[in-house]
């Protein structure tokens, strides 16, 4: 009877362990069967269409792969958080989503709630991917969990501010964002006009998640610009491109590509005529690669309408380079092993759009492409 006792304790002892091994082997948002992300970004509010669409192209992506069995048979589970775009809900988001253990933090949208949550993300050591910003507080100093997909906002402005005075523009205004996206913006303009002996004609600023535009109005007509730089998300952009209209400015507007292309255009309609947006992902409204006519393609087959568009063209090609990441990490991935094996990605083409990181680059591309609406809506290249 003893031994019989002895034995079942020994054999539960025994299990214990295993159970206890497999769950250390398989933390922080890995099992044998799910790698578990997790995403804060607006989801309501003024800013709602930049997390809802970069979500989708994302989405979209690891539907594709788990209908094909994962990940080396693992499926990818990209669990999102709403933050509004504000900061305070954005760290609130990030704590539970470590808490969680979450395996990374992917798709972050904005530069203020990013910068709430990347020192979260660096203590607790989980990689912080591809977030929707070029602010470069994110990218400087470097980061080891800090990812980048995209070009940065010095990048954006520097090939706008090089279209704008090639035929001899000079009085140019900013009308930003008064957050730290903002004065990321409105840095990148300052730096490229000092390299050419110029600076800003005068600058104004709205609140985040605010449309009431009519004080930098006020200050931005009366100094006459022959061009305005916006700094902003798309419906405040536009609530300031109409009444700058009504009051008779004729000149071009320059946004970066956070601005939200297509929600903007939705926003303008035929008052979009004259506004250049800075991008940096594929034309997503044609094929004209092959990874545009991959997420073409996807947008047909998804089960959640909607049109085409760079936000979502971007949480598209973020995936992708997740999951190719993901792949080279191996069957047994870890935190660490995902970052070495996204360094490892050099020169690495997703079909007309090529990411090259190392051990010291953890910032992907530095493609940048200026493009316009038309009175139509339609972008132009």
């Amino acid at each position: 009877m003893q031994r019989r006792t002895l034995l079942s304790a020994t054999v539960q002892t025994a299990a214990l362990a295993c159970l206890a091994s497999t769950r250390t082997a398989w933390a922080d948002g890995i099992t044998d069967s799910t790698v578990v992300l997790g995403q804060s970004a607006p989801f309501s509010g003024p800013a709602e269409q930049l997390g809802i669409q970069y979500n989708l192209g994302a989405q979209m992506v690891f539907d594709q792969i788990n209908a094909k069995g994962g990940v080396n048979g693992r499926r990818i589970e990209l669990k999102r958080l709403d933050d509004g775009y504000e900061p305070t809900r954005c760290a609130a988001n990030t704590k539970q989503l470590i808490e969680d253990e979450v395996f990374a933090l992917f798709g972050y949208v904005g530069t203020p709630t990013s910068l709430a949550a990347l020192p979260l993300a660096t203590e607790a050591k989980v990689p912080f991917f591809a977030p929707f910003t070029g602010a470069q507080a994110l990218r400087e100093p470097f980061n080891r969990y800090a990812i980048h997909v995209r070009a940065s906002y010095f990048e954006e402005t520097a090939a706008m501010i090089k279209q704008l005075t090639a035929p001899g523009i000079q009085k140019i205004a900013v009308f930003h964002q008064n957050d730290a996206y903002g004065k990321a913006g409105l840095d990148g303009v300052v730096r490229a006009l000092k390299a050419l002996d110029l600076e800003p004609l005068v600058t104004a600023t709205v609140e985040r998640n605010s449309t009431d535009v009519s004080a930098a109005i006020g200050q931005i007509m009366p100094k006459r610009p022959e061009a305005i730089v916006q700094i902003g998300a798309y419906k405040a952009c536009a609530a300031f491109i109409r009444e700058a209209r009504k009051q008779g400015f004729s000149g071009n507007f320059y946004n970066v590509s956070f601005v939200g292309t297509q929600a903007l255009a939705d926003e303008l309609k035929t008052d979009a005529k004259g506004v250049v947006i800075s991008q940096v992902m594929p034309f997503p409204y044609s094929p004209v690669t092959a990874i545009a006519g991959e997420y073409l393609n996807a947008v047909k087959a998804s089960k959640t309408p909607h049109t085409p568009n760079y936000s979502g063209m971007e949480g598209f090609v973020a995936a992708k380079v997740f999951a190719e990441g993901l792949r080279r990490a191996g069957k047994t991935p870890s935190r660490e092993s995902f970052i070495q094996a996204i360094e490892s990605m050099q020169a690495f083409d997703l079909g007309g759009f090529t990411v090259d990181f190392s051990s010291k680059k953890h910032v992907g591309s530095s493609m940048v492409e200026l493009t316009l609406l038309g009175p139509d809506g339609k972008v132009r290249r």
